[in-house]
This record gives structure tokens, C-alpha cells and sequence, in this order.
């Protein structure tokens, strides 16, 4: 082998490990609004008695759908994804660890069903745990306790602002936003800045790519399964973090599908269903759509949920 061919194979090898290793975002095609899709989806959210925002991304192809899109919606639980953004981006800069053990106490508790409220007082918790609970299984009591280890929502609203979320905010527990919560509850937010969130998180663009992964692998083990993800493959990985208070319900999901990713969330205010069944109105919109949008993403890849599988989801 020549001196010359020897260094050319070393090119193409590096060259390749370039075009493996660059960011799914640095490939990302330009935005293609789907006029059809998006008459599908106004045609769902009539059936809802109230306000519908969605929006829908297919990262691979840029095509887009989008209803009420930027306009300001409740987060519900959802607010659970910048809290646990900006408790990475404290890790990331060593002023946490995840190891942390850190120390309960019954003045933490926020009233309800959590599984955090159920540890006795002074008992020694790590925060990777408590983590996993305010994703996994959404404990409130876990949620508000990292609020407040990464500086309130005070400081969670400055991380969203330095990067160029002007929708997302928290409001409880927040000095100067009383009013915001009055009509919006714990957080507010709009369809495509939370689809965004976790699109940066996906593309390692959030924090850091180790602390990205992390927050991914977080997202991708719900507990609560009854919803959009519920129309998925159970084989088919989807990072996700819904919400629902009286006149709200909300996700948003990530599929990691065969012909490449796509996102979506869907949230709606002022619900008239206020009902906390399965037949809820915002519940029926978020099965619906997420169906609809695997049968037009994955034509090759057909699912429906096996007869009676409603019975065994949280």
C-alpha cells in the first residue's frame, strides 16, 4: 500500500466517523407545512369543547402541522421537564451531583398520592431517585422539591430565557408571577416550545450530550402509559411527560420511529370535560391524534392496541 493511499483511506474513515458523530440537528431539513394533516388535526380538536393547541414535527423529512401552535396553554405536570432541564444544567456545572443524598422532610410533602410522601421524616433519599419519581411517576411532592434545589421557578424561568423560550414558565412558587398562575396554573407554556424542549434534549442540545442521555433515558420510562403512548408499539422507544388538571389535559411525546423521529404535543384550556375518566375529552384527543400520526408516519408499520389492553394501564 502507497504512502498516498494509506493516507487517503485515513480521510474517508475520518470522514466518516465525522458524518456518525454530527448532531442529528446539523442535518435538519427546512419546515414543510402538511395542509392535509394539519385538517385532520383541526377536525379532532373540534371534537373537544374547549381550546386545542398542537403541534407536530417529523424530524427527518421537516414536515409540519400545527394548530393554535404558539399560543399559551397550562402545563399541568408537563412543567416537570424544564425543572428537571435546568437540575441538569446544575449538574452539569457542579453545583449538584447525582448522587447527592439529600434528607426529607414531612415539610416537603405536597398533598396527594405521591409515593415521596410516604417516606418517613429525616430519612436519606438520593437525588437520582428523587428524579426518576418526578418523571416516572410525576410525584408532586418530588417535583416541588427540585424546584426549589435549583432555585425556584425563579431560576428555572431564567434558563428558559437565556435559551430563547419566551412561552415557558413556571408560575408557582414563583415571586412576581401570581397573576400567570391564577390563569395558568404551575407552569404555562405552548405546543411548540415544549415539542421543542424535548426535541433539544434528543439532539444533545439542551444541557450536554451526557446530560441529554440521561434526560432522555428519564423520559422514556413513564409510568403513566393510558394516553398518547398507549396507540404506540410498546417496542418502539418515546421519551414523553403528559399533565392534566381540571380544564386541561396535555402531553407531549418523541418517537423514536422506523422512518425517523417525530414529535408532537397536544394540550388544551378551558376544557368543558372536566371528568376524570378514561372518555375524558382531552384523554380520547390525545389517543386519537397520536394514532393518527403513527398510521401517517409508519404506513409500512401498522399497530393497534391488543383488545382489552386499556385494562392493565396506570
Amino acid at each position: 500500500m502507497t504512502t498516498r493511499t494509506y493516507r487517503r483511506i485515513r480521510w474517508a474513515a475520518a470522514a466518516a466517523l465525522l458524518l456518525v458523530a454530527a448532531p442529528l440537528h446539523a442535518q435538519a431539513p427546512r419546515a414543510k407545512r402538511d395542509a392535509a394533516l394539519e385538517k385532520e388535526l383541526a377536525a379532532l380538536a373540534a371534537e373537544v369543547r374547549g381550546t386545542v393547541g398542537i403541534y407536530v414535527r417529523h424530524l427527518r423529512t421537516g414536515r409540519t402541522a400545527e394548530l393554535n401552535a404558539d399560543s399559551v396553554f397550562p402545563t399541568a405536570s408537563m412543567v416537570k421537564v424544564p425543572i428537571l432541564v435546568t437540575l441538569f444544567d446544575r449538574m452539569d456545572r457542579g453545583l449538584l451531583g447525582m448522587h447527592d443524598t439529600l434528607v426529607y422532610r414531612d415539610s416537603l410533602l405536597y398533598p396527594g398520592e405521591d409515593l415521596l410522601g410516604s417516606v418517613k421524616d429525616s430519612s436519606p433519599v438520593s437525588l437520582d431517585k428523587v428524579a426518576m419519581l418526578m418523571m416516572s411517576m410525576s410525584d408532586n411532592t418530588a417535583s416541588l422539591w427540585l424546584q426549589a434545589l435549583v432555585g425556584g421557578g425563579a431560576g428555572i424561568n431564567e434558563w428558559l430565557a437565556a435559551h430563547g423560550f419566551t412561552n415557558t414558565r413556571v408560575n408557582s412558587r414563583t415571586p412576581g408571577r401570581e397573576q400567570a398562575r391564577t390563569e395558568f396554573g404551575w407552569g404555562q407554556t405552548s405546543p411548540r416550545e415544549m415539542a421543542e424542549l424535548l426535541v433539544r434534549i434528543r439532539e444533545g442540545r439542551a444541557v450536554s450530550p451526557a446530560a441529554d442521555q440521561e434526560m432522555y433515558r428519564l423520559l422514556t420510562r413513564p409510568y403513566w402509559t393510558g394516553e398518547a403512548i398507549s396507540q404506540l408499539p410498546p417496542w418502539v422507544h418515546a421519551a414523553v411527560k403528559n399533565g392534566a388538571v381540571d380544564r386541561s389535559r396535555s402531553e407531549a411525546v418523541l418517537v423514536n420511529a422506523p422512518s425517523g423521529d417525530y414529535v408532537f404535543c397536544v394540550i388544551t384550556k378551558q376544557q368543558e370535560d372536566e371528568s376524570w375518566v378514561p372518555e375524558n375529552e382531552g384523554y380520547v384527543l390525545a389517543r386519537k391524534l397520536s394514532a393518527l400520526l403513527w398510521k401517517r408516519f409508519e404506513p409500512k408499520h401498522p399497530f393497534t392496541p391488543a383488545p382489552g389492553a386499556s385494562r392493565y394501564q396506570p
